[in-house]
């Protein structure tokens, strides 16, 4: 089961997630740190927030010439 800490900062970075605005720094770090916690992808992540997203990490996506 796991520790109260544990589940405190879980629940934190949820209510964080929610109250960020997507794509920015702040909510991708979060998104970052509660998927490296909980074992879940970004997709799924932004499921349970009820959102529809890319896959990937904005930032990480290879920019193409025009």
């Amino acid at each position: 089961m796991p520790n109260t800490d544990f589940l405190r900062r879980r629940n934190a970075l949820w209510l964080q997630l929610r109250q960020a605005d997507p794509g920015t720094p702040t909510f991708e770090a979060h998104l970052l740190e509660l998927s490296a916690m909980i074992g879940w992808n970004r997709a799924r992540i932004l499921a349970g927030l009820g959102l529809d997203g890319p896959q990937e990490d904005p930032a990480a996506s290879p920019v193409r010439p025009d």
